[in-house]
Order: C-alpha cells, then structure tokens, then sequence
C-alpha cells in the first residue's frame, strides 16, 4: 500500500487509545527472500513501510512512536548488511527530515551513538534540533539500541551519583532508573507490536515494556499496513490493564 504525501488512512481509533506504540519492524530479510531478492531488497521496501506507518500513527491520534530500527546485536551480521543499513538510515533522513518537520513530528534518536560514523551522529543531532519544538507526534527511532546495554548505562550514571554524594542508595527507586534511560521524559509503551509472527522481544524495551500489551502480527514489516496497526490498537483494546491489580469486575486475570 502507498500513501502520496499528507493522505490520511482513516480517523483516529474509537475508544480508549495507546499514548504510545512501539514496534519490533522484523521480517525484511523473509519478505526479500520469498520473492528471490537480496536482502537489501527488503530492508529497502521497510522503509517504505516506515514512511507509510508514521503518516498513519499521526492520522490515527497515537502522541508517540518508537521504531526498533537497528539492535545493539545487528552488528553481528554481514558487513555489507550493516553498511546498507546504515546507508538507509542517511537516506530516511536526509529524503524525509523536511516533510516530517512540516507535518509535526518530533525526531528522537534513542541508543548508543559512540559506533556510529560522525556524519550519522551529526545527521542524527540536525534531526533532533530541527524538530525539537513539534509536538503533533513524537517519533523515536531506536537505532544501535539494546535493552541490556541501556539499563547497564543508567545503572553505571546511577553509581557514579553514589560514587559523588549526590545520590544516596537507600533513595534509589525504580523512578530513578527511569531517569537515566535513553528513554528519560517518554511515557512506557502501552503497546508493543512486532511484525512477522515471531514472539519475543529481543532486547527491546525490557524495563519500559514490564506492562506493555504486547500484540504480535504475522505480517513481515514490509507489508505492515495502517490497516495492521489500526487492527493492533483495537485489539489492545479489547485488553484490561491492571498494572498487578484488580480490574473493574474484581479479577486479577490469573488462572
């Protein structure tokens, strides 16, 4: 599905919506595959996907998206896979900063920065000032994120506090350690989606995502529509949040 620039999917979701919606974008590799293409291929047509979804979680009235663009652990694979990547991101930017600053939306690039090549990081660092004062959608791209990493980095700021008196360890609570995540100032998802059937969250918001609804798609990222997403938020819906309490009946929801 294409969208032309500023065409709207639908109206906002009736009933009681998500302030924020993450997504694990997986199956690129499996959409080129089952249609005999290189790989960069697929992660090619994700972006397409990207482009088409963010329209779509503003046209739907969602305040914030995270995209879980590029884990701590892709740089395993090949290194041409890993250049590619890296290539589109440069791309994204540098094709789309204009029209998401025009409709909005709000860059905020979370993860570890000190791999990435400089022109990335100063690419990374317009994005986040151009668009620092719009607040139509909030839109965070995780990029070289790992939840393990991000927790042992707040954990090490948080000692360094101790280690400097300003800091005292009986005070430490788990909105402390909130604070000095990438995520610091950004409400927790209340729904995760990931794409391609796969169910798991590998390493993806393990502290923020403790009481996210989770709704997995067996669509491949690439041909995740507004469609989907619209379909994923009535589902989250149809759930009862109960953050460990009781919900409007008196039931805990455990068996």
């Amino acid at each position: 599905m294409t969208l032309t620039s500023g065409q709207k999917i639908s109206e906002p979701v009736p009933g009681k919506m998500p302030r924020h919606v993450a997504i694990i974008m997986d199956g690129n590799g499996r959409w080129a595959a089952k249609r005999h293409l290189p790989r960069a291929a697929g992660h090619r047509q994700g972006v397409e996907a990207v482009r088409v979804i963010v329209r779509a979680a503003g046209d739907l009235g969602i305040e914030y998206l995270t995209l879980y663009g590029f884990s701590s652990e892709n740089w395993k694979r090949p290194v041409e896979e890993v250049n590619d990547l890296m290539g589109l991101l440069r791309l994204f930017i540098r094709r789309d900063l204009a029209e998401l600053h025009q409709n909005g939306v709000h860059v905020r690039v979370i993860g570890d920065r000190d791999h990435l090549d400089a022109d990335i990081v100063a690419m990374i660092d317009e994005a986040e000032a151009l668009t620092a004062q719009n607040d139509r959608l909030k839109l965070q791209i995780a990029f070289n994120y790992g939840g393990q990493n991000e927790i042992a980095s707040a954990v090490r700021r948080v000692a360094r506090e101790v280690k400097a008196g300003t800091l005292e360890p009986s005070a430490i609570t788990p909105d402390t350690i909130a604070g000095f995540l990438d995520t610091a100032g950004i409400p927790d998802p209340d729904l995760i989606i990931r794409t391609s059937g796969e169910k798991r969250l590998s390493n993806f918001m393990i502290w923020q995502g403790a009481y996210s609804e989770l709704v997995f798609s067996d669509a491949l990222w690439p041909d995740f529509t507004p469609e989907c997403l619209r379909e994923a938020m009535e589902e989250y819906q149809r759930r009862s949040r109960r953050f460990g309490g009781l919900d409007a009946s008196g039931q805990s929801g455990k068996v």
